[in-house]
């Protein structure tokens, strides 16, 4: 198993690809793990460039030490496995929670960081964003059924069109029942916690790479305007909305999605 020590924290992680270069850091969403971009990211990203991606703390195989999280410890993770692997720089990429830690990334550790992609996510949550990941630690902390946990999800994140499909939506939902989410209800109650603490409008300026800003024009979750806040922020920052796609943009707009990543990357070469 890929394990990395950091001090008395184990991390999992992949690598996929061998190609030369600055390697793509994939940092996933609340409530996701590494495994989650196998399916349509990785075998696309791994073409071009060396992927690495991994665990947060109290997720997959990562350990937990325990404690509140917050989405500057998130970032000092990544880092630290940065270190371990002896990647001096990498783009990295982020959905959601994510792409909070990206940001973090970016402000606390600029010299680690080549390039930002930030998919589906904010600097700061407004109200309705507050009272929803409130209501999701709740939910958590309730002992509500997995089923429960994870049709809520899906309301927020997907096109309705997509939740049509319910032959699909039924494979995804007894998918997760089967294997059972990543982390337990408290980790996920923990990081809506870190989620609600985060805060990076008034430092968005102080970052100084490249980024691409990335949601879909349906989005619920977080929202073109919250998105939109974020690049307009970032000195040296581009956003796209991808038509016909909601939160889940990775998934339901995934070609688009990767080639414009892919493309915006290349830019560095």
């Amino acid at each position: 198993m890929p394990l990395i020590e950091v001090g008395e924290r184990k991390i999992y992680h992949e690598i996929h690809g061998e190609a030369a270069g600055t390697p793509l850091l994939l940092v996933a969403s609340m409530g996701g793990s590494c495994q989650g971009w196998l399916p349509l990211q990785i075998p696309e990203f791994a073409k071009q460039l060396r992927v690495v991606s991994f665990d947060h703390r109290g997720v997959g195989g990562s350990s937990d030490p325990g404690g509140p999280l917050s989405i500057a410890q998130f970032a000092d993770d990544a880092v630290a496995l940065l270190d371990a692997l002896g990647i001096e720089r990498a783009h990295v990429l982020g959905s959601f929670m994510g792409g909070m830690v990206a940001q973090e990334m970016a402000l606390r550790h600029a010299d680690r960081v080549e390039r930002l992609v930030l998919t589906g996510t904010y600097a700061r949550p407004d109200a309705k964003r507050r009272l929803l990941l409130e209501h999701w630690a709740k939910l958590a902390q309730s002992g509500a059924s997995l089923g429960a946990l994870i049709r809520e999800r899906l309301l927020w994140t997907l096109l309705d069109e997509t939740l049509e499909s319910t032959d699909l939506i039924q494979s995804m939902i007894e998918f997760f029942e089967k294997d059972g989410l990543p982390l337990s209800a408290d980790v996920l109650a923990r990081q809506c916690d870190a989620c609600l603490g985060h805060d990076t409008a008034q430092r968005l300026g102080d970052i100084p790479h490249p980024t691409l800003v990335i949601c879909g024009e349906q989005d619920r979750l977080t929202p073109p305007g919250l998105n939109r806040q974020v690049a307009e922020g970032i000195p040296h920052a581009r956003m796209i909305a991808i038509p016909y796609a909601a939160h889940l943009v990775l998934f339901e707009a995934a070609e688009h999605y990767n080639r414009v990543v892919l493309q915006f990357i290349a830019e560095d070469r």
